[in-house]
């Protein structure tokens, strides 16, 4: 009979030494689970600040391109202006053109502020989270410069004004109403 209570106690030990490393792994893995999680938490914010730092990057170059077409757009409207007034002395329909290129720098003054403040509010946004950072990343696009003084910009815009003009005239004519149903 001794020897069944020796294995009885034996058995006992080792069934508390099973538990023990059992419960020290349950416990391990408790921790090992904890630090994932933490690692998962802070992987994903460093994700989302990188996103943000790309959405705002992104952001300040489209401002910048605006801002540099809006400077290189201001010469071209002034040279291009005095070469229709000097035109205007021998054909009087150029003022029309005068007319017109006035009120699209008009149009264009007017929404640029407003453009610029809704480009800073929605970075304000990215930057405290509240927006959606959707925006695609883009290639990156050469700096606008200022024109140059070269006349073949006057005479693509005017190719491109008389096209337009074309359009409007075709339009009616290609498109006629028809009577039947």
């Amino acid at each position: 009979m001794f020897g069944k209570d020796d294995l009885v106690d034996h058995l006992s030990r080792d069934l508390d030494r099973v538990r023990g490393r059992r419960d020290a792994l349950a416990s391990e893995a408790t921790t090992l689970t904890a630090q994932i999680a933490e690692l998962e938490t802070r992987l994903s914010e460093e994700k989302s600040r990188r996103e943000r730092d790309r959405v705002l990057s992104e952001i300040e170059a489209i401002k910048t391109r605006v801002k540099q077409a809006a400077g290189a757009f201001g010469p071209v409207v002034d040279g291009l202006g005095k070469a229709i007034e000097s035109a205007a002395a021998v054909v009087p329909e150029a003022r029309e053109l005068n007319s017109f290129l006035v009120s699209v720098a008009t149009e264009i003054d007017s929404v640029l502020d407003p453009l610029l403040r809704g480009l800073d509010q929605r970075a304000d946004a990215v930057r405290v989270g509240h927006a959606a950072l959707d925006l695609p990343i883009s290639v990156d696009d050469a700096p606008i410069e200022p024109p140059k003084e070269n006349n073949d910009r006057l005479l693509r815009f005017t190719a491109w004004l008389s096209r337009d003009k074309e359009t409007d005239k075709k339009e009616p004519a290609e498109n006629p109403r028809s009577t039947v149903a």
